[in-house]
């Protein structure tokens, strides 16, 4: 057997785990016809495992709580009036209080949506403290050579991760054939992306989200380590933080995971990558990323501020911020006011998955779960702006 392939058994276990026995593992018009039905609750087959440490233990929680009753009965309530699944809330090094709702429990795989995205920061700084990838400026034709000399060859790696690429912005279209749609429903959307997906723009030039660029770290990944994406997360990432595993979906048995969305990891495992970034990179005493990557990661760009690599940032401030490049058409969430604590940064994925990062604070705020309700409406700063101002208040 491939060392890298999951059992057949196996797999089909974590296919009826995630609800993914159907249509979407089937052709690519079966795939795009599941799509198109239920975009929000597409379903991923198949999906292969990804480990997590061996002796998991869960985080230590407190005793006394650090803030105060009421403000974590707040922020419980207002979880639970918002369809979320999990919240968790950690600071000065314990779990303040961990919710699991609608039969979610902390075993629970969640599925991350473009949480995703932060770890495939995560996952270059841990290739490039390794030595497999020179840096973040590393032209991506150097490793994935089919590109050496072309146009798409010269993104930077770093491109991928701040969305200056240069490739075509994230969309919808009911097309079966449109780049979005091939880029995320094809069994060989890696090949598809490196042959066929638009470069509308010089790299580093503007900033534009889109799924395609993230796609592409597994590949990259994969190219420079020789090891399958999976097991690179599972054993460089997951298992030195402590974190228990789980599943990403790839776009055919054996073929390359779906790395800008679509891993399915428990609440408390992506609760521990904030921690690893709010602790510089150790965990504990062991430097997974290398001196100085954080802080790269938190930094944001010409095009946007309010994106580093991987991340959101808390500063400048908009009232309403969306996903797409700065004053840009689409979808915008609401900050009802600017983060108590400025350095604050996060993740934040589709349906309003997010982890807050208080680094002054030492706070992290995890809320993942169904989109919540058009009213009263989601508001990105109401909880860790509740949580800080209730520091030292007893």
């Amino acid at each position: 057997m491939n060392a890298f392939k999951a059992p057949a058994r196996a797999l089909a276990a974590l296919a009826l785990l995630t609800g993914s026995a159907n249509a979407s593992a089937g052709t690519y018009e079966d795939r795009f016809a599941a799509f198109l039905r239920d975009p929000a609750h597409f379903a991923y087959a198949p999906m292969e495992p990804v480990a997590g440490a061996a002796r998991y233990r869960p985080l230590p929680a407190a005793t006394r709580p650090s803030l105060r009753r009421e403000a974590l009965d707040q922020a419980e309530a207002y979880a639970a009036a918002s369809r979320s699944s999990a919240l968790l809330i950690w600071q000065g090094g314990k779990l303040q209080t961990a919710r699991y709702f609608g039969g979610t429990s902390a075993a629970t795989p969640l599925v991350s949506k473009s949480l995703a995205k932060p770890l495939t920061a995560i996952v270059i700084g841990r290739a490039i403290a390794l030595g497999r990838i020179k840096g973040l400026d590393q032209p991506i034709g150097e490793i994935i050579t089919e590109l050496n000399g072309q146009p798409k060859g010269a993104i930077l790696v770093r491109h991928l991760l701040d969305m200056r690429s240069g490739l075509l912005d994230q969309g919808f279209s009911p097309d079966p054939d449109h780049p979005w749609n091939r880029a995320y429903l094809d069994p060989d959307h890696g090949n598809y992306i490196v042959r066929s997906y638009p470069l509308i723009d010089p790299p580093g030039s503007r900033y534009a989200y889109a799924n395609a660029p993230s796609e592409l770290i597994a590949l990259l990944i994969e190219r420079a380590t020789g090891r399958r994406y999976a097991e690179f997360v599972g054993s460089e990432v997951l298992k030195p933080i402590g974190a228990a595993g789980g599943a990403v979906w790839i776009n055919r048995p054996g073929g390359l995971a779906h790395s800008g969305c679509c891993m399915t990891l428990p609440a408390e495992s992506w609760l521990r990558l904030g921690i690893l970034l709010l602790n510089d990179g150790k965990a504990g005493s062991r430097r997974l990323l290398p001196r100085g990557y954080v802080r790269q990661m938190r930094t944001g760009t010409a095009q946007n501020p309010s994106y580093g690599l991987g991340l959101w940032l808390g500063q400048p401030y908009r009232q309403r911020r969306g996903f797409g490049a700065p004053d840009a058409p689409g979808p915008k969430v609401l900050h009802s006011a600017p983060y108590l604590d400025p350095d604050l940064f996060l993740f934040d994925g589709n349906s309003n998955q997010t982890v807050h990062i208080s680094p002054r604070h030492q706070l992290i705020v995890l809320r993942m779960g169904e989109t919540p309700p058009k009213e009263p409406e989601w508001d990105n700063a109401y909880l860790p702006n509740l949580l800080i101002g209730a520091m030292g208040k007893r």
